[in-house]
């Protein structure tokens, strides 16, 4: 079974929290199979979660060798000069390895922040934070809007709804193609 959920924030990506605090599965109760989340987003984050109870896809899309494209919307601190985003593409040193975005695109400006979309393909532990973070920027508030070809769209925060046949096809080719991409030798 494939669900696609807004995770609101406030909840976790867990099956179980030994604090009882809300968790991502809360949200889905009507599901009668045992799901689990598709990678994370921390407490502190909001946006496109899949849940799901096939192992084979839901590694696919989270190891970084599959290459899987995640695009996030980061509402930062403070106005990011041009030479930050070429950073972030660049990459930069955090305690886990080098890491970098595939796109950055500045949105627009919010008082003193500064809205970003920006797209990833590895997925590491709070990885967005982390990055705006070596760079001076904090992320006041962050959302996944896409996993692959399977957008959050207009589905309102806290709800959920099965994935179509076709957002399903899209991500398993997505998955296959960006993983076939990795392998080859070079």
């Amino acid at each position: 079974v494939y669900w696609l959920v807004h995770k609101p924030r406030g909840y976790l990506c867990t099956n179980h929290d030994p604090a009882g605090r809300p968790r991502a599965i809360d949200l889905v109760p009507h599901v009668p199979q045992r799901v689990f989340p598709v990678g994370r987003l921390d407490e502190d984050s909001e946006g496109l979660l899949l849940l799901t109870n096939d192992g084979d896809l839901a590694n696919k899309l989270m190891h970084p060798r599959y290459g899987v494209e995640k695009t996030y919307l980061a509402q930062v601190a403070g106005k990011p000069a041009r030479e930050d985003l070429e950073q972030l593409l660049k990459g930069v040193w955090l305690s886990d390895g080098h890491v970098r975005a595939r796109r950055v695109r500045r949105l627009k400006s919010q008082g003193e922040s500064t809205w970003l979309q920006i797209v990833l393909s590895e997925g590491k532990n709070r990885e967005v934070r982390r990055m705006l973070a070596r760079l001076k920027h904090k992320v006041l508030r962050l959302r996944r809007t896409a996993i692959g070809p399977v957008r959050l769209d207009r589905l309102p925060a806290g709800k959920s709804r099965p994935l179509h046949s076709d957002e399903l096809t899209r991500l398993r080719r997505a998955a296959e193609r960006s993983g076939r991409k990795e392998m080859r030798p070079t």
